[in-house]
């Protein structure tokens, strides 16, 4: 009988979390479906599905250049993270060589130092480089801080990994690159895409690097079109909830595919770490 009470409060407790999370959403999105010129009063239901303040959005806050400058930096910085990433955890968890630890606790210290206290000589680094204004500007500071989180989380997982396997691969002549591309990465599959998710949705939000960075209309960030278009349009508020949607998509959409993966590496991670 405790058990089935301990349940139910459970699922009600979830529940109510659940809507104090999509109540807002909710909102944002029963505002957007209203027209442009259409008079909003709470959380109003719509006459209709109405699309216009979106393309009204779309048009007029550019955010077509937005989501592609917003992928071309989240793209490549996923990738070259990733790629560093695993190669530096795989280094950590399986190797020995002298400073290892150290070095480790080097990249620990990425994840502690505040971001905000390098944003202002860091800025004057890349304009004496001339890269401000360009897409490096926003990629190499967002790799930098994406691969201290994910050396951390991958040799996490590389140390948590079943000896035997390594062991059985290397009794039969396996390398060392081997063992990490044919053995531990098809085996960590969540873990890797957990890492891919989160930094993705840590460099796509990302709004004070490319503030400072950034200045050009056509390689504007997506937060950055957003912010700059709600400033414009601060009395039409369909448009700006259009448009918060509009740049929240990307993301919505990542998180539905990669979902089961990202849920089953932080469980995984929540035991092992």
């Amino acid at each position: 009988m405790t058990g089935a009470i301990d349940r139910v409060l459970n699922h009600a407790l979830l529940a109510f979390f659940a809507l104090m999370a999509l109540g807002p959403i909710a909102g944002v999105v029963l505002v957007a479906l209203h027209p442009p010129d259409a008079p909003i009063s709470g959380l109003a239901l719509p006459d209709g599905l109405d699309l216009s303040s979106f393309r009204l959005a779309w048009r007029e806050g550019g955010f077509g250049h937005s989501l592609r400058s917003s992928a071309i930096i989240a793209g490549t910085t996923v990738l070259a993270s990733s790629v560093l990433a695993i190669l530096a955890g795989y280094a950590f968890a399986t190797m020995r060589f002298r400073g290892a630890t150290a070095l480790f606790y080097v990249f620990l210290f990425g994840l502690l130092m505040p971001f905000e206290a390098t944003i202002i000589p860091l800025y004057y680094d890349f304009r004496g480089l001339g890269l401000t204004d360009t897409y490096w500007a926003v990629i190499l500071p967002s790799t930098g801080l994406s691969i201290a989180f994910g050396t951390f989380w991958m040799r996490a997982f590389f140390l948590s990994a079943p000896r035997s396997l390594v062991e059985a691969a290397r009794i039969d002549g396996a390398s060392s690159l081997t063992v990490l591309l044919r053995i531990l990465l098809p085996f960590g599959r969540p873990a890797v895409l957990t890492m891919v998710l989160l930094v993705f949705m840590w460099t796509w939000n990302d709004f004070l690097l490319s503030l400072v960075m950034l200045s050009g209309q056509n390689i504007l960030t997506a937060p950055l079109s957003l912010a700059f278009f709600q400033a414009s349009r601060e009395t039409h508020i369909q448009l700006v909830a259009a448009g918060a949607i509009i740049v929240a998509a990307p993301v919505l959409a990542v998180y539905l595919v990669l979902q089961r993966q990202f849920i089953r590496g932080v469980v995984s991670g929540s035991v092992k770490l």
